[in-house]
């Protein structure tokens, strides 16, 4: 398919820009792909919609301070850097993105803070992307420490505002525990401990994987044959216990729910010969777009989407790429939130 096929209008007030009071609150839309029909529903109205032994697969990635200021050496001019993902943990080498890039250039220092941490550019990648290294002494405790008080929350670009204290609350999902991730995987932050207590009390059983998110899922489309598009390689992980629990599921024909489009990336990128999950653990770069047969899960809950973004075409082949553009028009028309802090759909 085209690029241009997933082009259509998002006016900013469908933008979220902070997430609701409570999380369950928000919306659902709920998605029928054999019969297309859709329905109107509460997130929190999840409960009802499953039973016992189903099971939700998540992301258990933990988002960090990934986006820092610093200032270039001798000009004192203000850089942003964006943390991408750490090339060699001995060496402190990453993969960052400097905005603006033109002002950076191999052999540059930059400075953050009041010189807590110094770091030189060693390299240049693609799309003002930069290899740095960070010149520091400390163990690796008091570089986290340092990195977690000079960065802040990496909220998305197209959120509006200042950065808030509450964002290093709302940008962080229930099930966050192994540090990695630049975004949030924004489908699970609709759930609540509450919510989460009354699945279990119904036997509704929870499994995790990890995908390290990074720009993979957002960074922009370039080229109008989706075959020619790369996408950023991303770190994951799924045991043995994860592949037991969802295989076991699957051969009693319960529901396996892929919570948010890593969950589904790193699903699909460990599948066996015979359309069932295989553990493994490295790098994925899996593009999702229309046709895709997909294996593991037979519901897939994620949020609305820019265009042209390869979450929206991943929606889009999930259930029909005409059927999904009248539900974009659907959501627009009874003003569902879109994006991170937005509401979700599930569609079955």
């Amino acid at each position: 398919m085209k690029l241009s096929q997933f082009k259509f209008e998002l006016p900013e007030k469908f933008i979220a820009h902070e997430p609701l009071k409570t999380r369950h609150d928000s919306r659902l839309m709920v998605i029928d792909r054999k019969t297309q029909t859709i329905k109107h529903h509460k997130f929190h109205d999840i409960l009802d919609m499953f039973q016992e032994d189903d099971v939700f697969v998540v992301n258990d990635t933990k988002v960090f301070t990934a986006r820092m200021y610093g200032q270039k050496e001798k000009t004192g001019a203000q850089i942003e850097v964006f943390l991408l993902r750490e090339l060699n943990h001995e060496l402190r080498l990453w993969d960052v993105l400097v905005d603006p890039a033109r002002k950076i250039r191999v052999g540059n220092k930059l400075y953050f803070g009041d010189d807590d941490l110094v770091a030189e550019v060693v390299d240049n990648t693609t799309s003002r992307g930069r290899t740095i290294r960070f010149l520091f002494d400390g163990d690796d405790e008091a570089f986290d420490r340092v990195v977690k008080k000079l960065g802040e929350t990496p909220i998305p670009k197209y959120i509006n505002r200042p950065v808030k204290e509450e964002d290093e609350l709302w940008y962080q999902s229930l099930f966050a525990k192994n540090v990695g991730a630049v975004a949030a995987p924004a489908a699970q932050l609709h759930f609540t401990r509450e919510l989460l207590m009354r699945m279990d009390i119904k036997g509704i059983k929870f499994t995790e994987v990890t995908l390290h998110l990074g720009l993979g899922a957002f960074r922009e489309v370039e080229v109008e044959d989706l075959t020619k598009h790369k996408m950023d390689s991303e770190y994951y992980r799924i045991n043995q216990s994860t592949c037991d629990v969802v295989n076991t599921a699957i051969d009693n024909k319960q529901r396996v729910v892929a919570v948010g489009g890593s969950v589904m990336r790193s699903l699909e990128s460990s599948v066996s010969s015979s359309s069932t999950l295989n553990p493994s653990e490295g790098w994925t770069d899996k593009f999702l777009f229309p046709p895709h047969k997909f294996n593991i899960a037979n519901a897939f809950i994620t949020n609305f989407h820019q265009p042209e973004s390869p979450l929206y075409m991943m929606a889009c082949a999930y259930t029909d790429h005409l059927f999904m553009q009248e539900i974009y028009k659907e959501a627009m028309k009874e003003k569902y939130r879109f994006l991170c802090y937005g509401d979700a759909m599930l569609i079955m």
